[in-house]
């Protein structure tokens, strides 16, 4: 078990204040696609970074993850919103979807297909092609894909992992998405408390970073990739 998979199982309210100190996703993913009225799937939910901002617009919400904990943070969450109750969580992989072909709108995900995409696996190639054949499975004629991932954390301008470009230009080149960048820096109250909240994350030199630099708020580079699948 990686790192982060211990952390999401774990550590779940950590990463969750973590993330909440992110803007909301919601005008990045309305800007693209709205969700109004929509049949929903976020992939690799986690504790609700999208779920958290889309689910009082969508028709309806499926939310899928790995993690049976993160998925209860994010019943919880949507819960104490309020909302009336569209949605459902999946315990589920990416490759191997318990979801009925031609089913949903749209399908988001954010900061997840990356660990079935990681070059250092020599399936990773594999893994990606399992995980697109799904999506476009569930997907109806028509409906849209909008993916998040990191272009760099502790970074001012896009610079991604080594071992995700090759991801990266599979999704553009092989795959047929458009891509864009934005910033969705971690606004946190002081220094002490932005090395506190992102090293059980990011490690060490992400901390030694923010100490030289007294980062209160802490860069993050994020990539956006989007398709329509027509048929």
């Amino acid at each position: 078990m990686s790192s982060h998979q211990q952390i999401y199982r774990n550590q779940t309210e950590a990463y969750e204040f973590m993330i909440g100190r992110q803007p909301s996703m919601l005008p990045f993913i309305n800007d693209i696609h709205s969700v109004k009225g929509l049949d929903v799937l976020d992939l690799g939910a986690g504790s609700g970074r999208i779920s958290g901002v889309i689910a009082k617009d969508a028709k309806s919400l499926i939310c899928t993850d790995a993690s049976a904990e993160m998925l209860e943070l994010l019943d919880r969450k949507l819960t104490e919103q309020g909302i009336e109750r569209n949605w459902k969580t999946i315990v589920a992989d990416h490759r191997s979807l318990p979801i009925p072909d031609d089913s949903v709108d749209l399908v988001v995900s954010g900061w997840s297909i990356c660990y079935l995409a990681d070059s250092d696996d020599g399936e990773w190639a594999n893994h990606l092609r399992q995980v697109m054949a799904e999506i476009r499975r569930v997907l109806r004629p028509g409906g849209n894909v909008l993916i998040f991932e990191t272009m760099g954390t502790g970074k001012e301008t896009p610079n991604p992992p080594d071992f995700l470009a090759s991801y990266y230009a599979a999704l553009e080149k092989e795959y047929g998405f458009e891509h864009k960048w934005t910033r969705l820096d971690y606004d946190f109250d002081n220094v002490e408390q932005a090395k506190d909240c992102t090293g059980f994350f990011f490690g060490e030199e992400l901390t030694r970073k923010i100490e030289e630099r007294k980062w209160a708020t802490v860069p993050e580079c994020a990539g956006i990739w989007w398709k329509t699948y027509n048929g």
